[in-house]
């Protein structure tokens, strides 16, 4: 007992010394207070956090605090790059971009991607960081509608790559129904022209991201899906019928939805084709996106499913069903 009571002095000053240390260290001179602000560094969070992943499933009290902490250190971390000038170097070592094939099977295997419908200009940068390699090419919508800031942020980004554009043709509130599919369609106009080559186009919409490396993508698309396309889907279900037959909902000016009061169904679809429902996410060669892009019966589908509900979810499950079409179900 009386060593404890000697060691209490030492200990308090101790405990004295290293607050008066931290204090000095928080509070830096008025030249260091003047110098361009630091952004916090990522290390801790890591890009593929295991630790914090199972512990948000786990239920465990503090994982939603740290996974907050960890998101805003990552956009504090993006932002300050993309908004501050500097050269490309600099920009794509600092958000870590891969910059070579990280495999042979991947360098000799390319991939097309269509992005549309980000609006956080973040969560768009750490999806493109973590699907990108060299090889693959990537085409990005941005709405009509993203404020002018978002726009050049984007660009200045995709500016330090050759294998990454914006899409010729914006659409104005193209997250869902006609207008996305529109936009997915200006895409791929613009990546059956690119210079660049490919083999296979993925679509990815808002809040997506992999939870699949590029090697395994590529080596689950090569080893199953051979020269055929990925769109999953059923002969239209009865109960879901009747939403093609109707118009989609409307939105005035101010934004507002309404359903239109004029229920008339449409005429049977074109070219007596049996529509089909499924995703409105697809794998598909660049053989059926020609196929899509110049075909009379593409294009007849097209102009009819402007004014059905959700044909994104039609449209390409549908013509991937025609029997004459290239590449298989």
């Amino acid at each position: 007992m009386s060593q404890l009571r000697a060691s209490k002095p030492g200990l308090l000053l101790c405990t004295a010394i290293c607050i008066s240390i931290f204090l000095y260290l928080r509070n830096p001179s008025p030249e260091e207070s003047e110098e361009k602000p630091t952004y916090p560094a990522v290390v801790e969070c890591g890009f593929y956090p295991d630790e914090l992943c199972s512990a948000l499933f786990e239920g465990k009290e503090a994982a939603p605090q740290v996974a907050k902490f960890c998101k805003n250190t990552h956009e504090s971390e993006i932002l300050a790059h993309l908004h501050t000038a500097g050269n490309c170097s600099w920009m794509t070592q600092g958000l870590h971009f891969i910059s070579r094939p990280l495999s042979a099977e991947e360098g000799n295997f390319s991939l097309a991607y269509v992005i549309t419908g980000h609006k956080e200009l973040a969560m768009f940068v750490q999806l493109l960081r973590a699907i990108y390699v060299p090889q693959n090419v990537y085409c990005i919508h941005i709405d009509e509608k993203a404020p002018k800031k978002h726009m050049t942020a984007v660009q200045t980004l995709i500016n330090c790559f050759e294998n990454i554009f914006i899409s010729s043709k914006r659409e104005k509130g193209a997250n869902t129904g006609f207008l996305r599919l529109q936009a997915e369609i200006n895409c791929m106009k613009d990546l059956v022209q690119s210079k660049l080559q490919w083999n296979y186009v993925i679509n990815l919409c808002r809040q997506d991201f992999p939870i699949k490396t590029n090697r395994e993508i590529t080596h689950h698309i090569r080893s199953k899906w051979n020269d055929k396309n990925n769109t999953p889907g059923v002969i239209q279900p009865a109960n879901i019928k009747s939403k093609t037959s109707q118009s989609p909902p409307k939105s005035t000016p101010e934004g507002n939805v309404y359903v239109s009061p004029n229920k008339g169904f449409k005429g049977e679809p074109p070219h007596n084709l049996t529509i089909y429902f499924g995703s409105a996410y697809y794998v598909l060669t660049r053989k059926f996106v020609q196929f899509v892009l110049s075909d009379i019966r593409a294009r007849d589908m097209l102009q009819w499913s402007k004014d059905i509900r959700c044909p994104e979810r039609h449209y390409w499950v549908t013509l991937n069903r025609i029997k004459e079409r290239t590449g298989g179900c």
